[in-house]
């Protein structure tokens, strides 16, 4: 990933902390016919400390548990807030004229090997960690214990889990930090007057880079 030192997020906490909020990851192996991608909802683990593992599962009908090469490192993408940015929101585009438009995002790339596991036990301690975690906004929580339990063993058998130790963490925070002050402010401004939650987490991250904002 091209990564220019003014948009490279490097503390652990941050990106961890993106990859929590966006869980789906778009995860790229090397199989027999090249580089393939699933899109994966994956579960961050703290340990081993400080990059952590990912943990996820797919059906036994996807190949990508048997194909995916071990000697090769697996590829997690997470992204986070991403907005196109009219150069007509930056001040300098009435002074100067001399602005192009750009699209800012924030993203995760997460390197590790692959490993896979189908022990029982394990996947279901890994549905029951992933329904929690999205169930628990809902009024009315779904839980595995309300299915039967042999349905539930059936298709328990029907998955295999994914295990990846985190090697390396790139971090993309890529918006408008190379931009003068008020033009870093105009978007902001902008993205706030649209008035959509995609667009308001966009400027949020501006603002969070940008002390004057």
């Amino acid at each position: 990933m091209y990564n220019p030192p003014h948009f490279r997020e490097q503390r652990v906490e941050v990106l961890h902390e993106l990859i929590r909020r966006n869980r789906l990851a778009t995860l790229v192996t090397l199989g027999p016919e090249g580089l393939v991608a699933n899109h994966i909802p994956l579960i961050l683990h703290p340990d081993p400390a400080p990059l952590g593992t990912l943990i996820g599962h797919v059906s036994r009908a996807n190949t990508l548990w048997r194909d995916s090469r071990t000697d090769v490192e697996a590829l997690a993408i997470f992204q986070g807030p991403d907005s196109y940015i009219s150069p007509s929101w930056y001040p300098s585009h009435q002074e100067t004229g001399r602005v192009v438009p750009t699209w800012n995002y924030a993203v995760v790339h997460a390197h590790g090997p692959l490993r896979i596991f189908d022990d029982v036990a394990l996947l279901a301690r890994h549905v029951r960690e992933l329904t929690s975690l999205e169930e628990a906004a809902l009024p009315q929580p779904w839980s595995p214990d309300q299915a039967p339990a042999d349905f539930l063993g059936a298709m328990l058998k029907g998955i295999v889990g994914l295990e990846i130790p985190v090697a390396r963490l790139d971090g993309k925070w890529k918006v408008n930090q190379n931009r003068l002050p008020r033009d870093r402010q105009g978007a902001v401004r902008a993205l706030r007057a649209a008035g959509d939650p995609a667009s308001a987490s966009m400027a949020d991250l501006i603002a969070e880079r940008d002390p004057e904002t």
